[in-house]
């Protein structure tokens, strides 16, 4: 199989293209970057902006069987036109190229976010897009859905997947960051609006498989796939309560767990006046805490695979348990 993969060095993209060829695929990369690493690795890796439209997107698609695409700007501030370039122009440069280039399958990468309203979601496996969005990333990923669906045809076999909260052993998000707040002891937990908050997880091997179950349907059975043409949630089948979640993996760390806790509302406001001063200072970085933030932190979002499972053909190989255990180990240095 011949597979093309936009952020190949990103956590997932990284690690779809391993395991493609640890399988003997052969395997292509597109990332705005240029990445010596990968060729190392024995990918064809190619710089470029994929906004710069199908047109540039065209020759490296020849012969493709599967496009997944992961590449994305991720972020929980900044101007909406920052994220609508690489989010929704590049989405439907790949989505162009794929179906001009005659691909067999395209295996989109999206995010719950495009779903949050800032109310609790439990044990949910589908869910309409937003009417509002609480940060401008989750409004490109809807845009990037709907260009998506508007395009959606027999000619080009086509499922969106919305993995939750990706963590394991190479994780440069959602684990560094819990670390260095935890280090500096600036980790505030917010109390949630509905006890116990359930918010799912997702083990990054457990994140790939689903991509690769998505990709084997849809070129299996092409446009008849159950899968085309839809969306779905991508999780450990077991959620957790997050807060304690947090607090037991600092302690296996033996770093110091959250002391102070602060309401969703207080949450919420003081989100607001640092995204204000982030918006009219010229203040480096991401604000520490956004109303996005705030909202995701004291709300449940948790989700059931039963339908990623019988239309994908997805299994979790990885329980949250061992998940868990592996990223200690690796931040532990074992």
């Amino acid at each position: 199989m011949k597979a093309l993969v936009t952020g190949g060095m990103g956590f997932l993209g990284h690690g779809i293209c391993q395991r493609l060829v640890a399988q003997g695929d052969q395997v292509l990369s597109v990332s705005r970057g240029h990445y010596p690493e990968l060729a190392a690795q024995g990918i064809e890796h190619h710089a470029l902006d994929l906004s710069q439209g199908e047109k540039a997107l065209l020759p490296m698609m020849e012969s493709v069987d599967v496009v997944f695409h992961c590449a994305a700007r991720a972020g929980i501030s900044g101007k909406a036109e920052s994220y609508l370039a690489p989010n929704t122009d590049g989405t439907q440069a790949v989505f162009s190229a794929a179906l001009q280039a005659r691909v067999g399958a395209m295996v989109h990468t999206s995010s719950p976010s495009v779903c949050f309203d800032g109310k609790d979601h439990r044990g949910v496996d589908e869910l309409p897009l937003a009417s509002r969005f609480l940060s401008a990333y989750s409004a490109s990923k809807a845009r990037a859905e709907k260009l998506l669906m508007r395009g959606l045809g027999a000619d080009l076999p086509l499922t969106i997947l919305r993995p939750h909260l990706i963590f394991g052993p190479g994780d440069p998000h959602l684990i560094p960051r819990l670390i260095k707040r935890a280090q500096k002891k600036k980790l505030i937990s917010i109390k949630p609006r509905l006890e116990p908050m359930e918010v799912s997880l997702t083990y990054i091997d457990n994140a790939v498989d689903a991509h690769l179950a998505a990709a084997k349907t849809l070129l299996a059975k092409g446009s008849k796939a159950p899968c085309h043409g839809r969306a779905y949630f991508i999780a450990q089948t077991e959620p957790v309560d997050l807060w304690k979640w947090i607090k037991d993996l600092l302690q296996a760390l033996d770093l110091p767990a959250p002391k102070r806790q602060v309401s969703a509302r207080t949450a919420h406001l003081i989100g607001t006046l640092l995204e204000t001063l982030w918006k009219t200072l010229p203040l480096a970085g991401e604000p520490p805490l956004t109303p996005f933030v705030a909202a995701q932190l004291s709300t449940s979002h948790s989700y059931n695979m039963a339908r990623a499972q019988s239309d994908l053909g997805y299994s979790e190989k990885v329980a949250l348990t061992e998940a868990t255990a592996r990223t200690v180990a690796f931040y532990l240095g074992g």
